[in-house]
């Protein structure tokens, strides 16, 4: 029977440098590679536009107010928008803009 090969400490440890050097190389290069796409900004139609103005200012207005733990809420119909600013609103104040 062969006489198996015998590595030092050294070796070991150089090995283990190199596969985690590796590792972190990997992982970084697949989390740059799964950042999304930045999407265009869609454009907003007048009526958006002054809503959301609209909406902007309340906000405003109850922030300076600022009486504690208050709620803010907007009825959901609108005369003169309808449904079609749903999007334009969600997007204008998502969080992450």
């Amino acid at each position: 029977m062969p006489k198996p090969i015998w590595m030092n400490r050294r070796s070991w440890v150089a090995a283990w440098v190199v596969l985690c050097a590796a590792g972190l190389a990997a992982a970084a290069g697949l989390n740059a590679s799964s950042t999304p796409d930045p999407q265009p900004e869609k454009p907003v139609s007048a009526e958006c536009a002054e809503l959301i103005a609209d909406v902007e200012a309340q906000v405003a207005e109850a922030r300076k107010e600022d009486e504690g733990d208050g709620v803010l809420a907007f009825s959901r119909v609108r005369d003169g928008a309808g449904d079609d600013c749903r999007d334009a609103l969600r997007d204008h104040f998502r969080g992450d803009r």
